[in-house]
């Protein structure tokens, strides 16, 4: 069962220092990420999850499992991840390496007792720009609105996740 996310304390007051510490993620070989850590300062970036020429098939999920727990070592402890919920892929090879990732998050969640929830992809959209099929120069727009300087549209998608999550209390507000 997947533990129930607490929203109690995801807006950060005016000089208020107790924020819990979210994660947004854009699950991908290139997986976009922002983090509001305790004190309410966000960040956001992208990594990489592609496979080496001599890696095995399950590296690219070990060095993620080792991705969130050096996140959650260095800016933690995690209090909730949010992740965008896609229903369709363009390719089976997509398809398998989201998968994948979503297992491995949510078993590592699970294993540390930190709820964590998918946002489908039409509401992350709809709340960044008002249009649910916003397309990705249109994401990337909204993020720099709100005065970020996304890489790509993995990362300004992580950032309209977290703000999503952040204003609308997990959704529910």
């Amino acid at each position: 069962m997947t533990p129930t996310i607490q929203t109690a304390d995801l807006h950060l007051e005016p000089g208020c220092n107790s924020a819990s510490c979210i994660l947004a993620l854009d699950l991908g070989t290139t997986t976009g990420w922002a983090l509001r850590s305790h004190d309410g300062l966000i960040t956001s970036g992208t990594t990489s999850f592609r496979p080496g020429r001599f890696d095995g098939g399950g590296m690219r999920y070990l060095r993620f499992t080792n991705w969130l727990t050096e996140i959650d070592r260095l800016s933690g402890p995690i209090a909730a991840i949010w992740f965008e919920e896609v229903r369709r892929h363009v390719g089976t090879d997509a398809a398998h390496v989201y998968g994948g990732l979503m297992a491995t998050l949510t078993a590592w969640a699970e294993l540390r007792g930190i709820p964590y929830e998918g946002v489908p992809v039409g509401t992350i959209k709809r709340h960044a720009t008002g249009k649910g099929n916003a397309d990705k120069v249109a994401m990337i727009a909204a993020a720099r609105a709100r005065g970020f300087s996304p890489t790509d549209d993995n990362e300004a998608d992580a950032i309209a996740i977290l703000h999503w999550a952040i204003e609308t209390n997990g959704g529910v507000a």
